[in-house]
């Protein structure tokens, strides 16, 4: 069985209700026909052996996708939020796993080197993430601390005019690709972890640094996730990221951007199966009528559709408060896990209405049923997203008193 054509481009004038310019309507349209015709025919192909898409991460870059948010002094697009949000939706609608590499790279790794950074670590780093020279890796989670992140084993010692580097990390993206890896270690055990953790940008050519062997996910397969072991891997004190000591502000501040990144992923894989949808039920009869026509499915899509446009509402609202430099946490968290339930909503009602063709790795709804899953856990838990909103809309009570 040949796998189906990709659902149609669509069409629909986002400029009206989103308040969108001309300028980024165009922008949007231009990636979702480079997503068309460059990864989607490849996507399966991908996600069925497990293969990091090298050739279409090089041309994502030569598009200019993995140097969004990088400055236009240090070879990036300089693009706002918003358009960044814009990007990830159409790339995620492409596939899943293109899009965590593009996020990774953004969000994670080239935002904290421009916010953080010193002059020689921004020109040092950022053209080469931009261009796609190489790309970068966010080493946080530990085997035992994911949602409670500051519980981490890896120490960094002082040894001279340099750091040495012991502990383990996991469920790494880009671990093994990568060129560059932002590294969390615990840098002072006399005070709380919290206060006392240290971001470093180690290169993966660096002694002492090696990755493990890819995980076998349920989804994002053609994505790579690795464990990175650190022995005894020293690094400059140039290679620290901000100040010493300081650097679970700059991982938790980060994870807030990242954030609004994921919930456009999410959007884009709730879009794709909203699309995939409508196209499978205006083509499969059932009792002598298409499936579109019975007021059971009908509704589903309109679940499926108000929900998505819920998503994007608030996606966008994130961004907005960012580029505006409001405070946006909240709305990022909110966002993020909308998005992602919204994900899962729509690609379980997609193989709903495919039904067993739902089921089969030869039709596109299957691999967005197990792609929407990880946008519930990683940067951020929905768990933790609740956590997060709940604290602040406490504290904002307590103000208010």
């Amino acid at each position: 069985m040949t796998v189906p054509a990709p659902a149609p481009t669509r069409a629909e004038d986002y400029r009206g209700p989103y308040g969108l310019s001309e300028d980024q309507d165009l922008f949007r349209r231009t990636v979702h026909e480079f997503v068309a015709r460059e990864i989607v025919p490849t996507a399966h192909e991908y996600d069925e052996s497990e293969t990091f898409p090298r050739e279409n991460v090089r041309k994502m870059a030569e598009l200019g996708l993995l140097g969004l948010v990088v400055p236009e002094e240090y070879g990036g697009a300089g693009a706002s939020t918003l358009d960044y949000v814009l990007a990830m939706e159409e790339v995620s609608w492409g596939c899943a796993s293109h899009a965590v590499v593009m996020s990774v790279n953004n969000s994670l790794v080239c935002e904290p080197i421009h916010r953080f950074g010193t002059d020689e670590q921004r020109r040092e780093h950022l053209p080469r993430l931009a261009a796609g020279e190489y790309i970068g890796s966010y080493c946080l989670s530990e085997p035992t601390s994911g949602s409670d992140a500051s519980n981490m084993a890896t120490t960094a010692r002082r040894e001279g005019v340099d750091w040495v580097l012991n502990g383990t990390k996991s469920w790494i993206s880009n671990g093994g690709e990568a060129g560059l890896y932002l590294v969390y270690a615990v840098s002072n055990t006399g005070v709380p972890k919290a206060r006392g953790i240290t971001a470093f940008l180690v290169h993966a050519d660096n002694p002492g640094l090696r990755t493990g062997a890819k995980e076998r996910k349920l989804g994002i397969r053609a994505s790579a996730t690795t464990q990175v072991f650190l022995e005894d891997c020293r690094v400059p004190s140039s290679a620290v990221l901000g100040r010493v000591d300081e650097g679970f502000k700059i991982a938790m501040s980060t994870l807030d951007g990242g954030r609004i990144g994921i919930a456009s992923q999410a959007l884009g894989i709730a879009q794709r199966a909203l699309d995939e949808t409508i196209r499978y039920s205006k083509e499969r009869v059932a009792f002598g009528h298409p499936i579109a026509e019975f007021q059971g499915l009908q509704w589903r899509m309109a679940d499926m559709a108000t929900r998505i446009e819920a998503a994007r509402l608030l996606i966008y609202r994130a961004a907005r408060m960012k580029d505006a430099g409001q405070p946006y946490a909240k709305e990022a968290s909110m966002a993020k896990l909308f998005a992602s339930e919204t994900a899962n909503f729509c690609a379980h009602a997609a193989v709903q209405t495919f039904g067993g063709y739902g089921y089969v790795r030869d039709y596109p709804v299957e691999k967005l049923f197990r792609d929407a899953k990880i946008t519930e856990i990683y940067e951020g838990t929905s768990e933790i997203q609740r956590l997060v909103i709940s604290r602040h809309i406490l504290r904002e009570v307590a103000r208010s008193k």
